[in-house]
């Protein structure tokens, strides 16, 4: 099952980050605690951390998700990563290395809510801990409380633009849009576009053709419960190709349980193949309508 992650950190969420941040530093024994958030659903997270500038705006940068860290593996996988800086080194020695001599054990656990990553957080520990199952369970309910905060500042956020065309890329990457018309028969366009631009860009044959399907179901999804029609648009940044759908009707976001688990049953079954194939997918619902977007990594 693919993770799900949601794909866009909150416009003018710098209250929240400050708070969700101060709230991690109030854990017993941590000296420094850190943020990550997804942005674009593909490489980039936004990092901010507590012994940052962070007035009057929060001071985030971008990373690579793809990055061998102990957060990053967190938000990538929704697994936590728990333990001391020595018996982490083994897994994580150029980022152990990195640390201060201060921090002596590390927790990184997913934010989570509504069943989707939204990013991810760390704390770093001055003192060794036993990591038992009850400070795991507080551990895993205070990433499940900042994504209840951080759904509650995304709905309350100014609608973004329909248009994907609107949506940051990443410097160097490729990028590409099409926008479908609400009629299934534009389903074969929108996959011939697909086709098209991912053999112009050398992308290997197994992820053109997963990425033509996962897009084909996700499109037919759309203008079946939409009569607006859709845009697409593929990005391709240093090997890790994200394909987004976007829709100017649904209200209704997609939740991951609403996955059915009745492989014959016709409604659902283009999410069921995205969960199946995908390296990560998301969606994310505003007053403008729905994006579901997913994720191919090489290999």
């Amino acid at each position: 099952m693919a993770p799900r992650v949601a794909s866009r950190p909150v416009p003018d969420g710098d209250a929240w980050a400050r708070s969700a941040l101060a709230q991690l530093g109030r854990v017993r024994g941590v000296h420094r605690a850190g943020l990550a958030l997804t942005e674009g659903g593909g490489r980039r997270l936004l990092f901010a951390a507590s012994d940052r500038d962070n007035e009057p705006s929060v001071d985030w940068c971008e990373v690579d998700v793809y990055e061998e860290v102990p957060l990053n593996h967190s938000v990538r996988t929704g697994e936590a990563v728990l333990g001391s800086l020595e018996g982490l080194a083994g897994r994580y020695r150029a980022f152990t290395e990195r640390q201060s001599p201060k921090t002596s054990a590390l927790a990184c656990l997913p934010i989570v809510a509504g069943g989707h990553v939204h990013g991810g957080y760390a704390l770093f520990y001055d003192q060794p801990q036993s990591f038992e199952r009850p400070q795991v369970r507080e551990l895993e309910e205070l990433g499940s409380r900042l994504g209840a905060g951080l759904r509650r500042v995304q709905r309350g956020a100014p609608p973004c633009s329909r248009s994907l065309q609107d949506q940051p890329v990443p410097r160097g990457a490729e990028v590409a849009t099409h926008s479908v018309a609400a009629d299934p028969r534009a389903v074969a366009t929108a996959r011939h576009f697909v086709l098209n631009t991912l053999a112009a860009w050398g992308v290997d044959q197994r992820s053109v053709d997963i990425a033509t399907l996962c897009l084909s179901e996700l499109v037919t999804n759309a203008i079946m419960h939409t009569d607006t029609g859709c845009d697409l648009r593929l990005v391709l940044d240093r090997g890790v190709l994200t394909t987004t759908v976007r829709d100017g009707g649904s209200t209704v976001l997609v939740d991951p349980s609403s996955v059915p688990a009745d492989p014959l049953a016709v409604h659902g079954r283009g999410l069921q193949i995205v969960d199946a194939l995908a390296t990560r997918w998301g969606s994310e619902l505003d007053a403008v309508g729905m994006s579901v977007w997913f994720v191919l990594e090489p290999g």
